[in-house]
């Protein structure tokens, strides 16, 4: 999440909101305590049951999975990561890391600070990897869910250091699946935009980033990255809206680190260029223009050049450069679209096999 915080010396990351938030107001009706229906005190016993067992439910889960939750501390940031694996290393996000080579661990288990040290950071998907400088007795890695079993609607929990708070549970739902986030690049932002993260409504504020989001089965599901903030209100938070990482993604991205020490498979499409957004004479945005073509990348041999602006991708308009990464956030290295552009005041197309990231 984004360290517009970073007064608090918790590293997380805030989302812009594009439209206000809705008040609803909840009316809660009562039944009359000396009604004689007989089916009242039944109700009332399973009812009882119900939320017995689910909580019985959370705290198992949070048995299960806090332990392999800890607050990463840089020297002038906090977050929260996962235990990977039994040889001491550990997920978070690249923003959590940021330029930081070393850093002091804390496992929800124990007051004692571990050393550890960065493996690589992958910034293009806020992720990062560090490695404990010894494995403690009883480190227990987190068990990682699958992907395609998280649906709308099931409950989950955030567990991270939120504010500082080591060791925070919040519950909520999963609100919602495959959306398209970009992060703001300010206050120690990567500036990733990151396809098909997970909706949430769990609370996740400064300092959840790198943590756990949780099924009930005790599987990590996501890696909690950033939460919503809502313009209209004064940039505050918008309470109930966070996203988090999918743990396919994260696997992903992390057993390449642990295994070659860098990420060679990205599995993101990319134009090969660097580009910045352009306004026309009424100052509204309306194309990224190439500052920079990668010599052999996708942009550069389908005939693209530093000057040519971009207006669109396929049929889709990318007014904005974050735009434009939102776009090719959908796509796959090696598949074929059609980019229009100016260039010398002149629209032209051009077929661009895209490249990876």
């Amino acid at each position: 999440m984004d360290a517009s915080h970073s007064r608090s010396r918790v590293r997380g990351l805030l989302l812009p909101l594009t439209a206000g938030v809705c008040t609803v107001a909840l009316v809660s009706g009562c039944s009359d305590a000396n009604s004689d229906s007989p089916a009242q005190p039944a109700e009332s016993a399973s009812a009882s049951r119900t939320v017995g067992d689910l909580q019985n439910e959370y705290q198992d889960v949070i048995k299960n999975v806090l332990p392999s939750v800890v607050q990463i501390e840089a020297s002038n940031s906090l977050g929260s990561g996962v235990i990977y694996d039994s040889k001491g290393h550990i997920v978070t996000n690249a923003h959590v890391v940021g330029n930081e080579k070393t850093f002091k661990v804390t496992v929800a288990t124990g007051e004692k600070v571990l050393r550890a040290s960065l493996v690589a950071a992958y910034p293009e998907q806020d992720l990062a990897v560090i490695k404990l400088a010894g494995v403690p007795a009883g480190l227990k890695p987190a068990t990682f869910g699958d992907s395609q079993k998280v649906a709308v609607g099931q409950i989950v929990l955030a567990m991270g250091s939120p504010l500082g708070l080591s060791s925070s549970v919040t519950q909520g739902i999963v609100s919602a699946l495959g959306r398209t986030v970009s992060e703001s690049s300010a206050g120690g932002g990567t500036g990733a935009t990151i396809a098909n993260m997970v909706q949430t409504s769990a609370a996740i504020n400064p300092g959840n980033s790198g943590g756990a989001l949780v099924n009930l089965n005790s599987e990590v599901i996501g890696i909690p990255t950033l939460g919503a903030i809502d313009p209209q209100m004064g940039d505050s938070a918008a309470p109930g809206i966070g996203f988090a990482i999918p743990v396919s993604m994260v696997k992903t991205i992390a057993d390449q680190i642990i295994k070659s020490g860098k990420v060679t498979d990205s599995g993101r499409a990319a134009l090969n260029i660097t580009g910045r957004t352009v306004v026309d004479d009424t100052y509204h945005p309306f194309g990224v223009a190439l500052v920079g073509v990668t010599k052999g990348g996708a942009a550069d041999k389908a005939g693209l050049r530093i000057g040519d602006v971009i207006t669109k991708v396929g049929d889709l308009p990318v007014p904005t450069i974050t735009s434009l990464s939102e776009v090719l956030a959908s796509d796959k290295p090696g598949e074929k679209v059609t980019v229009t552009y100016l260039r010398n005041g002149a629209e032209k197309t051009a077929q661009v096999t895209l490249g990876e990231i």
